[in-house]
């Protein structure tokens, strides 16, 4: 017997997406329960009337489903089995939706006997969040969609239930895969334009003309012409991680991406440069021009 969403929500962790979706839930009248590991990031939604918790355990009180968005899989176990996590009261009653990117391999284990667990991949940026346009796939037992189905259909446009747990992980992985290698290539262009004398606005300008431009390359190219890159929309160390974790996927199945790992390793020694916190268009400031280089 699955239990519906019939109540307030608790959501844990309040990064871009965590926070768009709780401003999402709270725009549309729905009671909503936060949890943030640095607390000054519930401060706008306690405004909005969210009840900020003191801990996992106490966000889910009285909850009929918990949104977990935190950056990894190391924190998406601490949230749901830690000593204050979801689960340290016992069972919860209602559904879990992991929202975090992390290995499709650790949703399986971290879920371990919690009935109505499902992962969900997101595809959208903050705004999206914030507007319930976001894209959701899916991955979990088809009695947790039916149950969750009304949340996500208030979260999103567009619902795709994928398959097993794990899933919803896999497609995030991909798209990320896809974001981060087009970035950096975007990154790449406009470097070598500067390197050889060309104007990069310029440059940006023609690329957003052209065939090969697409909403990702006209999103971050404001943020390659500006070269501002605080106040990301998606942190370089995520992209970094997530690079990673398509890779070893990869590896488990026996392919070889040639692109990805180049990618991932680029993202990997941006992130060692300093600029993990940085937008991920900040890849750019890996490509630097090698010292006595004639350009």
């Amino acid at each position: 017997m699955t239990r519906g969403v019939d109540g307030p929500v608790a959501v844990l962790g309040l990064g871009a997406m965590g926070a768009g979706l709780a401003g999402r839930l709270l725009d549309q009248g729905i009671p909503v329960r936060v949890w943030n590991r640095t607390a000054d990031r519930t401060a706008p939604l306690a405004e909005a009337g969210a009840h900020v918790a003191a801990h996992p355990a106490d966000a889910v009180t009285g909850t009929s489903a918990v949104i977990c968005v935190v950056s990894d899989g190391e924190a998406l176990g601490t949230v749901l089995r830690g000593p204050d996590g979801v689960l340290a009261e016992g069972p919860y009653p209602g559904v879990v939706l992991c929202a975090s990117t992390v290995a499709p391999e650790e949703v399986v284990q971290i879920a371990g006997d919690i009935p109505q667990i499902l992962d969900m991949g997101m595809l959208g940026n903050r705004d999206h969040a914030r507007d319930g346009e976001l894209r959701l796939f899916v991955g979990g037992e088809q009695e947790a969609v039916k149950a969750a189905l009304p949340l996500l259909r208030t979260l999103g446009k567009e619902v795709v239930h994928l398959g097993a747990l794990g899933s919803g992980m896999r497609m995030k992985l991909l798209l990320n895969l896809l974001m981060g290698i087009e970035v950096q290539a975007l990154a790449e262009a406009t470097e070598l334009a500067s390197a050889c004398g060309l104007d990069r606005q310029q440059v940006l300008k023609t690329i957003a003309g052209s065939g090969f431009a697409s909403p990702v390359m006209a999103f971050k190219s404001r943020r390659l012409a500006s070269a501002r890159f605080d106040e990301p929309d998606f942190r370089l160390r995520l992209m970094a991680k997530d690079l990673m974790l398509a890779t070893k996927q990869a590896a488990a199945v026996g392919l070889s991406l040639p692109l990805a790992t180049a990618a991932a390793e680029t993202h990997v020694r941006a992130t060692e440069r300093g600029l993990g916190d940085q937008d991920c268009a900040a890849v750019t400031r890996a490509l630097a021009p090698k010292p006595g280089t004639d350009t």
